[in-house]
């Protein structure tokens, strides 16, 4: 199980050719003119992990499963789209259900592809779609603190939404909230603003390298941290050769990694993610986990009555695996550990878990 993210943004930045890039489908449409995505597109992808694919020969595994993401591409918002303009308030409540938000943002000049626009501006278009967001959460903080619905939410969630109210009509920095409340209560709440963001700077060919001055721009405000310069239209195109075609375009490019791995990498770390394994003649599988997570939680990921009835895990380090070629010689060679509850699991570890049902 892995994460879900909403790609959002303006008509016509690019949000469809990415989707199509990362899901490797041409499932979204991508018509040059705006609103052509009604309903969201889903796309589930997975994560290509090269440890797995070892695990996968060290074990002599029947099948490989690697962790997944779930892309949603929600059509093109506008200016007043809380209050319902173009299709509105519809696309805002898909994105209620993700873990993070993909912002597409327009960084390529083109007289080909219509702009709602006169001017290519990105952070005057991030600006558009977060004030949208939070136009859409205060409507739907004030509904919720109405007193007859006031009644059936919990006293941090009451607090959570009125400080989120607070802040945003006082235009403080947002993401102090999460310095106040406990991160699952925040997601439990639903709201937009509080969502984490990545921003995907789209730009043309010669761009992609070293960017332009649009994404210097961007990046001077909001920093490299969530921001990634990618060409959703390059890679479409990479999407259409073979591997080893794929390679030398890349390379005569300067492009070093795919858009996938690079929104995975910051997905990951903007979530505080990681991976653990599981690994046997059976199957080899990946694992998505938060950082710090206890034992017992990682083995309910895969069933519920592993939490339950949780005793121990039989742990190896990635590297000790491939080292000593899986369980037996782990074993021999005392590298396999037997954990605890208290126990947290690590990025990498190959786990076994032993419980009573």
């Amino acid at each position: 199980m892995g994460f879900k993210c909403g790609i959002v943004g303006l008509p016509n930045v690019g949000k469809s050719t990415l989707f199509n890039a990362l899901t490797n489908s041409s499932k979204a449409q991508a018509e040059n003119f705006p609103f052509c995505t009604i309903e969201p597109n889903l796309g589930i992808v997975p994560v290509h992990d090269e440890r797995l694919d070892k695990l996968t020969i060290i074990s002599n595994s029947k099948k490989k499963i690697y962790t997944t993401i779930s892309f949603v591409d929600i059509a093109g918002l506008v200016e007043g789209a809380s209050k319902g303009e173009g299709l509105g308030n519809k696309f805002l409540s898909h994105i209620r259900e993700v873990d993070a938000i993909i912002h597409m943002i327009r960084c390529f000049d083109s007289d080909d592809i219509q702009n709602v626009n006169d001017s290519v501006d990105p952070i005057r278009d991030l600006e558009i779609i977060q004030t949208e967001m939070k136009l859409a959460d205060i409507e739907s903080i004030q509904k919720r603190l109405e007193k007859k619905n006031k009644k059936n939410i919990s006293a941090e969630q009451i607090q959570i939404l009125e400080t989120t109210l607070d802040y945003i009509n006082n235009d403080k920095n947002i993401d102090e909230i999460y310095n106040l409340y406990e991160k699952k209560e925040i997601e439990i709440s639903g709201l937009l603003s509080l969502k984490p963001n990545l921003y995907v700077c789209n730009v043309e060919e010669n761009s992609i390298k070293d960017g332009n001055n649009y994404t210097r721009k961007f990046i001077e405000k909001y920093g490299n941290k969530n921001t990634i310069i990618i060409s959703a239209e390059i890679e479409n195109q990479l999407n259409s050769l073979n591997d080893k075609e794929k390679i030398n375009y890349m390379k005569m490019l300067n492009i070093k990694e795919a858009g996938i791995k690079m929104l995975t990498k910051k997905g990951y770390t903007l979530l505080n993610l990681e991976t653990f394994f599981t690994s046997g003649p059976e199957e080899s599988r990946a694992w998505t986990i938060n950082k710090n997570c206890l034992a017992p939680k990682a083995a309910g990921k895969i069933h519920t009555d592993f939490e339950k009835g949780f005793i121990k895990a039989e742990t190896i380090s990635y590297k000790e695996f491939v080292e000593n070629k899986g369980w037996l010689n782990s074993k021999i060679n005392g590298k396999m550990r037997l954990e605890g509850k208290d126990y947290v699991v690590k990025d990498g570890d190959v786990l076994n878990f032993r419980f009573n049902t």
